[in-house]
């Protein structure tokens, strides 16, 4: 725990872990997530103000549960159980845990059995919708607990001991699919932990200001790769308000970018605009070259993960005494790179920029570890970047080469270009961009008769994806009015030559990704 007041919590393995820590800092509650099996410090529990055991797919009674540290649970902070952690919390107060018998998932009711801290302006006997996901359940709790709140699968789904600050809640208050979620960990916050508002992103901005001219010498220089995407945008302006024209900004064209995104860059975040000092390095026919007959997705990947580094690193060595490297990392990268189970065994193989800092041998400056996706776009708003940037949709690093499903030429490129930009133009235009998480167009590997005037037409097919999501994790499809549908179609089929037919995915992740 890097900062005062704030609160700890500890990842056993759920899904939703990431959310309960972006939900305590929607309350301007600094929060940090460590694994499951890290030592108790007394040093770090004196700088939090409590901790919160995250759910997890384990089971407390097998052999193989997590590793995990009761110092936690000693310490006397302020302690909220989520699902396996009430488990976990209960066996430790000797009360019992069961499994199997009774099994819930997905949205259930719960009875305020009694009034209690957590559930603070919820009056006792009132019904709740909240999120259940469990196996195992607790048959009794321990002793000195009172129960405060129960469900048809889980008579005991709420815990608490107002003396010991220790509650326990069988479902999960952190997903929006328990509607009143947010009010309780709100409680626990400030009615329970007694937490202060210690997280904004002014005193971040002035922070990370602070601490890049205390690491970054004044005589070196800092390289970044822009992407002109929301999180490197915001990296460069953060660390270009500290140290000026020191800053380097490298952007690649890979020729696998949207239709217009190499000028968009450059007026937007160039000299006239955000005033960065950007270098544009046209690459493209490297990357096609490297790239020709390749169809595996996870190749593509591979091949521009190397070319990238090539190119950047030779662009780079044109700057002389550079001492670090800007990178956009997210704190989900670093709450994913290492499990419960221990470090992660698979990076994204798409992080464009993941081998540079050993082969260059620079430092990083990664001011965005310790926050999330809304946070940053939050931080470009306090730095005054225009919301046409922030607000920008997510693109992923190998680009346009895996929305064509086949290998890529110049021909398919065009294709998946026009029908992308088409689709974006109407999105925007109906004002929908905003509330999308992402919108695009895919090229399938399928070719289908149709017929275009007098004459019989042998064409290609385009994909139309579009996702609501808070950050990428899970989403659900978007449901599209049926005018904009029809009209993107339609403009696509007339406008996009070797397009005549146009299709829509409606798949939810998971079982599908993005």
């Amino acid at each position: 725990m890097e900062q005062q007041g704030g609160v700890l919590v500890l990842d056993f393995g759920s899904q939703y872990t990431q959310l309960i820590a972006r939900r305590i800092r929607e309350f301007g509650v600094y929060s940090e997530v460590k694994p499951c099996f890290e030592s108790f410090s007394p040093e770090v529990a004196k700088r939090c103000s409590a901790i919160i055991l995250s759910g997890g797919p384990a089971s407390v009674t097998a052999e193989d549960a997590p590793e995990f540290d009761t110092g936690w649970l000693t310490a006397g902070l302020p302690t909220l159980a989520i699902c396996y952690g009430m488990q976990l919390l209960t066996r430790h107060y000797d009360g019992v845990v069961e499994s199997g018998a009774s099994r819930e998932y997905g949205q259930s009711e719960l009875k305020i059995e009694k009034e209690s801290p957590l559930f603070a302006g919820i009056p006792e006997g009132e019904l709740l919708t909240v999120w259940m996901s469990h196996g195992d359940h607790v048959e009794k709790a321990p002793a000195g607990f009172d129960l405060i709140g129960s469900s048809k699968g889980a008579p005991v789904a709420a815990i608490g001991s107002d003396q010991k600050r220790c509650y326990g809640l069988q479902f999960h208050p952190e997903v929006v699919h328990t509607p009143r979620g947010g009010e309780i960990i709100k409680n626990f916050l400030f009615e329970v932990a007694d937490c202060s508002e210690n997280w904004s992103a002014a005193q971040f901005v002035e922070n990370s200001v602070n601490a890049i001219n205390n690491e970054v010498a004044n005589d070196a220089n800092v390289i970044c790769g822009l992407s002109g995407g929301v999180d490197s945008t915001v990296a460069a302006v953060l660390v270009d308000k500290a140290i000026g024209k020191r800053l380097h900004c490298i952007f690649v064209d890979n020729g696998l970018l949207r239709k217009g995104e190499v000028e968009e860059v450059r007026t937007s975040l160039g000299e006239d605009g955000l005033g960065l000092q950007v270098t544009v390095v046209d690459a493209r026919e490297e990357f096609l070259s490297a790239l020709k007959g390749v169809s595996d997705p996870e190749k593509k990947r591979k091949i521009i993960g190397h070319v990238f580094i090539d190119v950047f690193e030779r662009e780079a060595r044109k700057i002389p005494n550079v001492t670090h490297l800007v990178q956009g990392t997210l704190y989900p990268d670093v709450i994913e790179s290492v499990s419960v189970r221990g470090p992660s065994a698979t990076i994204k193989s798409h992080h464009n920029v993941g081998g540079l800092p050993e082969k260059m041998e620079l430092k990083l400056l990664e001011p965005f570890r310790e926050l999330f996706k809304d946070e940053v776009r939050k931080l470009g708003g306090e730095l005054d970047i225009p919301d046409k940037l922030i607000w920008r949709q997510p693109f992923p690093g190998p680009g346009l080469a895996v929305r064509i499903l086949t290998d890529i030429t110049e021909e398919r490129l065009k294709l998946v270009k026009e029908a992308d930009y088409i689709f974006q133009q109407e999105i925007k235009a109906a004002g929908l961009y905003r509330s999308i998480w992402q919108s695009f167009a895919v090229l399938l590997p399928v070719n289908s008769v149709g017929v275009m005037g007098d004459n019989r037409t042998y064409e290609q097919t385009i994909a139309l994806r579009a996702i609501y999501s808070e950050d990428g994790m899970t989403a659900d499809w978007a449901y599209l009015p049926h005018e904009l549908l029809k009209r993107v179609s339609n403009r696509i089929i007339n406008e996009v030559q070797g397009i005549n037919r146009v299709v829509l995915d409606i798949s939810s992740k998971p079982p599908a990704t993005i």
